[in-house]
């Protein structure tokens, strides 16, 4: 373990100072996907049996107990667009329809929160890892001594070419792995929107199906 610490440490070093940008970045991707993995998780482990179970109070016509099931999981961006139509005062189907769009363009941030940071550590990484890789360059020219070989600074040399290809390669990882997980999130999201549209139209038919049974009034005219 100690010896493979060591030739961390000493590859990181030969990445130059481009390598403390790029340690940075990697931390960042890190804790941000960490978060976005949370966030995920918790909304597919816990969505579908909520919706599933708030859909089925309402249609039966138990709308208190529905509303009480989705403030106790509030924190589901789902329960908040269905708590946001549904907590509304007799409002048409036309109005109940256009409440579910507003409250899911108002949770499109969270859902896609992060994709602007993401994108800018895969852009500019490798970019990063090319600049190393010119100063690596310079620094192997700068060693050379073309009129007199003998005076080169072999050392010099070497870790300048040494320089050049691990900020390369390390640009390129963090840049890489971090594409991977943004595309991952990016999928969820477009998953997510499917699913919202899918859950908001079942709650507006069975809206609408209640509003019109009952001569076109709510609950709260009985």
């Amino acid at each position: 373990m100690p010896n493979n610490l060591n030739n961390l440490l000493e590859l990181f070093k030969a990445g130059g100072i481009v390598a403390w940008p790029l340690l940075g970045f990697s931390l960042l991707a890190v804790a941000l996907s960490i978060e976005r993995i949370w966030f995920w998780f918790r909304i597919k482990s816990q969505q579908k049996k909520v919706v599933k179970e708030v859909l089925r109070l309402y249609r039966s016509e138990d709308s208190v107990t529905a509303m009480e099931k989705l403030k106790e999981n509030a924190a589901l961006p789902i329960a908040r667009i269905f708590l946001e139509a549904l907590e509304l005062e007799e409002p048409t189907p036309e109005e109940f329809r256009l409440a579910l769009e507003s409250a899911t363009q108002a949770e499109l941030p969270d859902l896609k929160r992060f994709n602007t940071l993401f994108q800018t550590i895969i852009t500019v990484s490798p970019l990063l890892g090319l600049l190393g890789t010119i100063l690596g360059l310079m620094h192997s020219f700068a060693s050379l001594n073309i009129g007199n070989a003998s005076a080169t600074d072999r050392a010099g040399v070497t870790g300048g070419i040494s320089e050049a290809l691990v900020s390369t390669v390390m640009g390129l990882v963090v840049a890489i792995s971090t594409l991977l997980f943004a595309n991952a999130f990016r999928s969820f999201y477009q998953r997510q929107i499917g699913l919202i549209q899918e859950y908001g139209g079942q709650l507006e038919l069975l809206y609408c199906r209640i509003y019109y049974k009952k001569g076109g009034k709510t609950y709260a005219d009985y």
